[in-house]
């Protein structure tokens, strides 16, 4: 098949965005600007004229080439249309050899049985807002309605008029921001903002009632999809319920829309069940780990 191996400078990144467009999987992670902004190094795996696409994010480390997930981009993987396992097989198989550990999560268009490579799934949860918001409503457990309650009662008031570096500097004090590192940090700050002056990209905030910052999410946009980027809220916005006031704010402001709000995960079970309470979907995507590396080696990555 004609799928080739090509390095970062090579990418003809006009095909590439048009691609990612075009794909009946495309999602933002996939655009140049993500895979610019937040990888530390990007190359491609490239089908036919940019038909399918597949991004290789690799770094380097004790003289190793291995591929890993750049921070904030939850799916990456096989991108393109009618898209099979033997497709996928094949981008496995033309990946480097140089890439001796892989630790990567691909896409839920993904989702194969592969013969050659053994996959795992991870959880991801979305909640279409096509319906109206009378609709939707009725969908949510009662303790999400308590809650959200609550939030009311406390004082608490959704705002959109939050900054992007608001939003940020509030996550960072809480788990598990404050192990990102500031380098990566920066680089979503700054990813936020190209989003943001193209129109993509909304924040949203919940004051408590002296009008302190008390919980905050980014949303970015595309391919019909609000994705639900970086939450945080600190421990007095948690026992008042305002993450729960937050989404349901956004979930009001944007119901009857043909948009799917994206999760984001997750694996956690607290989790899992917080976003199930909007009466959001599972929808599963698949995970690949790989190790070639030399057996002295292995052991580090076990």
């Amino acid at each position: 098949m004609d799928i080739r191996f090509v390095p970062y400078d090579q990418v003809d990144q006009h095909k590439w965005d048009r691609c990612i467009d075009q794909a009946e999987n495309g999602l933002i992670y996939a655009y140049s600007v993500y895979l610019n902004t937040m990888s530390k190094h990007w190359d491609a795996l490239v089908y036919g004229d940019y038909e399918v696409v597949m991004p290789l994010t690799g770094n380097r480390k004790y003289g190793i080439h291995y591929l890993y997930q750049p921070p904030f981009t939850a799916c990456l993987g096989l991108f393109g249309n009618n898209l099979t396992a033997g497709l996928l097989e094949s981008f496995f198989d033309a990946v480097p050899p140089a890439f001796r550990y892989w630790d990567i999560c691909l896409n839920h268009g993904n989702l194969f049985s592969l013969k050659g490579y053994k996959l795992y799934d991870r959880m991801n949860y979305v909640l279409p807002l096509q319906a109206i918001y009378s609709n939707l409503y009725p969908q949510y457990r009662d303790n999400l309605k308590r809650n959200i309650k609550r939030s009311e009662q406390c004082g608490n008031r959704v705002t959109t008029a939050v900054t992007i570096p608001d939003a940020i500097s509030l996550a960072k004090e809480q788990q598990p921001y404050s192990a990102i590192s500031p380098d990566d940090l920066s680089r979503f700050e700054r990813l936020c903002e190209i989003f943001r002056s193209k129109g993509h990209c909304k924040v949203y905030g919940v004051n408590n009632e002296a009008g302190q910052l008390v919980s905050a999410c980014i949303f970015l946009f595309s391919h019909h999809r609000a994705y639900y980027l970086m939450p945080a809220t600190d421990p007095n916005g948690k026992t008042s319920g305002a993450s729960h006031a937050l989404i349901d704010a956004f979930i009001r402001d944007h119901a009857g829309q043909y948009l799917l709000l994206d999760f984001e995960g997750s694996d956690i079970s607290s989790l899992a069940f917080f976003y199930s309470s909007f009466g959001a979907m599972e929808e599963r995507y698949p995970a690949i780990r790989l190790n070639r590396l030399p057996l002295w080696m292995r052991w580090i990555k076990k």
